[in-house]
């Protein structure tokens, strides 16, 4: 498993948290570790996918991910 932190802009409330870490909930091997307004920390599969591609479900999701570490 991979860790990565994510650096997000566009959250503000907690209805911004729930809708981030629904959205990454869903994505296949992802485990949400934590969500606050600014970041996301998850730990994932890298056969199962990318930090790239748990970035565009972040986007797709309505937010922007300014960092990823």
């Amino acid at each position: 498993m991979q860790k990565a932190t994510f650096e997000i802009s566009g959250m503000s409330c907690g209805h911004c948290v729930k809708a981030v870490d629904k959205a990454l909930q869903q994505a296949p091997g992802v485990t949400v570790e934590a969500v606050a307004i600014g970041s996301a920390t998850v730990a994932f599969d890298e056969s199962a996918t990318t930090a790239d591609v748990i970035a565009k479900v972040i986007d797709d999701a309505g937010y922007q991910v300014l960092n990823t570490r």
